[in-house]
């Protein structure tokens, strides 16, 4: 059945802006500080992952608005290029993508909720509890249907933006920093490419997820007009929005001090600098509501894909039960869930969670590159939206993924081949559901 277009383009964008805006932008550019210590070529590679989202978001507009299917990347890819391919780029969002980041995602809340409320310790189970507890209310939501996950999604997108305001606005008008910190550079620091190129990668991860919108395209109302609008406006502001938080951190401290351990709590280290102790409270609660967004919206999301999978028989068919009030696939919704709490207690989704980059970038730009494919395989497939500049921009997001991806594998060499492996894995899964749907 399928499922009804009840979502519109606000609640998606907020679904996009939720699942962008999780704990990246609030601990990558310590890294990037200590690596680059130059505030100048901070922002500039800020801006070069604004770029390269948006490049991605046009090109995944005119995949979208013509292929308006719960599945994302599944679809565009089992459109272009076969369903094998679209089963692995669906196995990795299964295993790493979406499961891996909800667990993931789960227990720094936990984390951050702890600072608040310190309710056990750290070595305790009370982590582990707490993690369980955000996935599996959230799940209730969304089992709810599109209406109460929706207004569950728009609510904490709204929180998440207006505490970002308040970081800001409140920032620059009453916080204690100097703007000559724009203009001081660490001097013992001359980075090169790949120093380059590894700092774009922990913004890449900043911005991962502006192509959510592609998962829940069957739900979506006028999908013509309000998938290119959701992906395109949605990622702009994203990108806004990341380069005046970054403004805010050198504004309140040097890039050397910023560079200084810890590197990761960047936001609590700008935010004591500018309001003294009660910033790092205020950021605590900043974080827990942005990964409650971040968290919602991808247990949202993720399931549509293996919904779209089982129906097409490359995933146990059980999975593409939909509810026929709503059309919202439970058991997919379950199964993720259930998937992110064994992650929660094995602790191997951390390992999951450093090479999950590769698996995205290589996968995402796949699919950007089933623009040009399907553009000569299928030019009678009707486009409401073009790629403008096509085919430089989507191009453009190829070319620079691949240079990513070979830098990480240079520099991370142990996790790129981890994740070749967790995708090659599934690949005796396929050849088992595709025997399994021919013998029936």
């Amino acid at each position: 059945m399928a499922s009804p277009r009840r979502v519109s383009g606000f609640t998606a964008a907020c679904v996009l802006v939720g699942n962008v805006i999780g704990t990246g932008i609030f601990t990558t550019t310590g890294f990037m500080a200590r690596d680059l210590g130059d505030p100048g070529l901070i922002l500039s590679l800020w801006f070069v992952g604004a770029l390269l989202a948006l490049a991605g978001a046009i090109s995944y507009s005119e995949l979208g608005a013509a292929m308006p299917q719960a599945g994302g990347d599944y679809i565009y890819l089992r459109q272009a290029y076969g369903p094998f391919m679209g089963f692995l780029t669906g196995w990795a969002s299964f295993t790493v993508g979406f499961g891996a980041a909800i667990a993931a995602g789960a227990v720094s809340f936990a984390s951050y909720l702890l600072q608040l409320f310190p309710l056990g310790s750290e070595s305790s189970l009370v982590p582990q509890l707490l993690a369980l507890a955000l996935i599996w209310i959230v799940t209730g939501f969304h089992l709810a249907g599109t209406g109460p996950g929706g207004f569950l999604q728009r609510l904490l997108t709204i929180l998440k933006v207006v505490a970002i305001l308040m970081l800001v606005v409140g920032g620059f008008a009453f916080g204690h920093g100097r703007w000559d910190h724009l203009s001081y550079s660490a001097p013992s620091l001359t980075p090169g490419l790949g120093t380059m190129i590894v700092s774009l990668i922990f913004v890449t991860y900043a911005y991962s997820g502006w192509n959510v919108a592609g998962y829940i395209a069957g739900e979506i109302a006028d999908p013509g007009r309000n998938i290119p609008r959701t992906m395109i406006w949605g990622t702009l502001f994203v990108g806004f929005v990341y380069l005046l938080v970054n403004l805010v951190y050198i504004y309140a401290l040097p890039v050397t001090a910023l560079g200084q351990p810890p590197v990761l709590p960047v936001a609590q280290k700008a935010s004591v600098a500018l309001f003294g102790p009660v910033g790092a409270r205020f950021v605590a609660v900043m974080l827990c509501i942005s990964i409650v967004g971040a968290v919602s919206a991808m247990v949202w999301a993720g399931p549509r894909v293996y919904y779209a999978m089982a129906r097409d028989g490359v995933f146990p068919a059980m999975f593409a039960h939909t509810r026929d009030d709503s059309g919202t696939p439970g058991k997919s919704i379950i199964l993720q869930s259930a998937w992110a709490t064994l992650l929660v207690f094995s602790g191997s989704f951390e390992q999951l969670v450093i090479y999950s980059g590769v698996v995205l970038a290589i996968f995402s730009a796949i699919a950007v590159g089933a623009v040009i494919v399907l553009r000569w395989r299928s030019p009678e497939l009707i486009r409401p939206y073009r790629v403008p500049l096509y085919p430089l921009v989507p191009c453009f997001y190829v070319a620079l993924s691949a240079i990513i991806v070979f830098y990480t594998a240079v520099e991370r060499p142990t996790e790129s081949a981890l994740a070749v492996a967790s995708v090659v894995a599934g690949v005796p899964f396929y050849i088992f559901w595709r025997r399994s749907l021919r013998s029936e």
